[in-house]
């Protein structure tokens, strides 16, 4: 009796490439999830809404687009402080690519902490989670034992900020919502309501990020799709602070001297003659 592997799944696609999102249609038009990009998308649609597209396999509202537009823009600074645009900065102070600063900055920034990806996954997740359990009677109390405690303090992703706690983004996110005819949805009703119990007993509040979790969320997308979205929501910072330094002098970004260095290794020692 011989126990062969059933391959025929692997045998259809073998020398042959399958796609289900979407495919080129040599010299007349690519279609994306069923929508023709020659003949719709490039005549209706933004960048933004096509990147959503792509991302996710939904053509939404050219408001939602707009608005999502709008947090990358606040994801995205042009200041070679912050950690991702560091190594943009010293790829272009060691003459690389700019494509490879870019990327290098963005998987920098593919952080579980910081940065746009995986923060709104995590954010967008907890937040799922919390409303369901407040529905249901919970108290904000009773929700924040699921949290991780440092300090005495909940750390929930997107309800702190590490350095300045004003978060400059909230006040243009809003007024951007109102601009384009968005509602604030039920999600991100809660979530402010949640920042406001964080702030009366830890003096935490919602940032970009807690913001922009509950905005996608109440536009329907879940938390994987979120990641999706804000995949390269750095790159435009990244490719600035490139640019900056890509035509200095070598080493100037950051130059260290050996003074800089405290060295607490093993002690000089004598060596055999």
């Amino acid at each position: 009796m011989t126990n062969k592997a059933n391959t025929q799944y692997w045998d259809q696609r073998n020398t042959r490439i399958f796609s289900s999102v979407g495919h080129w249609q040599g010299g007349e038009d690519v279609i994306i999830e069923g929508h023709s990009l020659m003949n719709d998308l490039m005549i209706n649609a933004s960048l933004m809404q096509v990147n959503i597209l792509n991302a996710t396999g939904k053509l939404v509202a050219r408001n939602v687009a707009d608005w999502v537009e709008t947090n990358f823009m606040g994801l995205s600074y042009p200041d070679s402080r912050i950690w991702c645009n560091q190594i943009s900065a010293y790829a272009g102070d060691t003459k690389t690519s700019v494509v490879a600063a870019a990327s290098a900055a963005i998987l920098g920034a593919d952080s579980r902490a910081y940065g746009g990806g995986q923060t709104t996954q995590s954010s967008m997740t907890f937040l799922q989670v919390a409303y369901e359990d407040y529905t249901h009677g919970a108290s904000f109390a009773q929700i924040l034992q699921k949290a991780r405690i440092i300090n005495g303090k909940p750390m929930i992703i997107g309800f702190a900020r590490p350095i300045d706690k004003d978060d400059e983004r909230l006040q243009p996110y809003k007024d951007s919502q109102l601009r384009l005819g968005l509602e604030m949805g039920k999600y991100l009703k809660f979530a402010f309501e949640l920042s406001d119990y964080l702030f009366e007993h830890f003096g935490l509040s919602i940032n970009s990020g807690g913001y922009a979790a509950a905005f996608l969320l109440d536009q329907g997308f879940t938390p994987e799709e979120g990641y999706k979205i804000k995949a390269f929501a750095v790159i435009g910072g990244a490719i600035a602070c490139y640019r900056d330094l890509e035509h200095s002098p070598a080493n100037s970004f950051l130059p260290m001297k050996c003074q800089d260095i405290d060295y607490i290794g093993v002690a000089p020692r004598e060596l055999p003659q």
